[in-house]
């Protein structure tokens, strides 16, 4: 057995293709989110940030200045991955339930 086709059964055992296509989506998704949230979702939410600059929104204790603003932003991102993930696992899984009776 040649290098070449053991590396050829190696990327098709462990799906190596696919799962560098879905990173790639995800990555693709994460941009699209981000625009999203940066551009649609915190413009509307800037109104209500003390100073009407959510990016450079703070927080001060005394000394320690706390930068609210990106992560609320960071959290709006995550919030909406996470369910986008969600709701495509539950899907996955239950097609996959259908196919195994």
């Amino acid at each position: 057995m040649s290098i070449l086709s053991e590396f050829m059964d190696f990327l098709k055992e462990y799906k190596v293709i696919a799962i560098a296509i879905a990173f790639i989506m995800g990555f693709a998704a994460t941009t699209l989110v981000q625009s999203l949230v940066n551009n649609v979702i915190m413009p509307i939410i800037t109104p209500f940030i003390p100073g009407g600059n959510w990016q450079a929104a703070t927080f001060s204790i005394g000394p320690i200045v706390i930068g609210w603003g990106a992560f609320l932003s960071a959290v709006i991102n995550f919030v909406i991955i996470a369910l986008v993930v969600f709701i495509i696992a539950k899907k996955v899984m239950k097609e996959g339930k259908v196919t195994k009776k």
